[in-house]
């Protein structure tokens, strides 16, 4: 039989291994990501928008096996953004805004997952399992790819204002203020990146230098700092829960 504890005892709450080995997962998943659409699917950098069909079609030629094997794998591992974007919700449900940004967040990355990354993979997919379509057919769904992809990025823009509010509202600290600002640049390139469905070439096409290259630089700074930060937010309640604490409180 187990003995009573003494009065005025002390407890350690548990650790949270899930959100650690989540945190670790992040940085992986995003280097699969990266690897599948820059090495092999080929839609960063993006080819030229003020091609031809014939083009199009030597495009798809050219890169079939690349395009399959990379859009096929990410069809099966694109879930991992899903746990990514729970790792940073769960983060923003520990900020003193409560939690309903959190939701928001994670519904509005939800809602651009569609549009910016599986209508892309549907669309070279098609394009390249059956080659001897019609030209014109390939190309407008080499057009709808990557109009998707780049193109919609604006979807994602609630869910970096609302990371923004809150990191700038909330008082537990959990991410530091100045990513909310770096968080800012992310919704201004969002808001450029609208302009490809005009251009065909010049800085604010897909390929551009204002429309894509600017995003890309700024997505970048702010996924590693993500990264960082994350790591130091797990790191630091990982510390909390390991203080000692009365009994009688609760146990997390």
């Amino acid at each position: 039989m187990l003995s009573k504890r003494r009065a005025g005892a002390v407890h350690t709450r548990a650790g949270r291994p899930d959100v650690m080995l989540v945190t670790w997962f992040f940085p992986i998943w995003y280097t699969v990501f990266g690897v599948i659409i820059c090495v092999l699917a080929r839609v960063t950098p993006p080819p030229r928008p003020d091609i031809t069909d014939a083009d199009k079609v030597a495009f798809f030629a050219d890169h079939a096996v690349t395009i399959q094997i990379g859009f096929s794998v990410l069809m099966v591992l694109l879930g991992g953004a899903a746990v990514t974007n729970g790792l940073v919700m769960y983060h923003m449900k520990r900020m003193s805004v409560g939690s309903t940004f959190a939701y928001a967040y994670i519904a509005s990355m939800g809602v651009g997952a569609l549009p910016g990354f599986l209508l892309v993979a549907v669309c070279f997919l098609a394009a390249t399992l059956r080659p001897e379509r019609d030209p014109a057919a390939v190309g407008f769904l080499y057009d709808l790819g990557l109009l998707s992809y780049n193109g919609s990025l604006g979807c994602f823009t609630a869910a970096y204002l609302v990371m923004t509010i809150a990191v700038l509202y909330d008082k537990n600290e959990i991410f530091p203020k100045w990513f909310a600002y770096v968080t800012i640049w992310q919704i201004i390139t969002e808001v450029i990146a609208s302009q490809m469905f005009i251009f065909h070439s010049g800085p604010f096409a897909w390929n551009g230098s204002i429309a894509l290259w600017l995003a890309v630089v700024v997505f970048s700074v702010w996924l590693g700092a993500l990264i960082v930060l994350l790591k130091q937010a797990a790191t630091r309640e990982a510390e909390e829960l390991r203080q000692p604490v009365p009994d009688g409180e609760g146990i997390v």
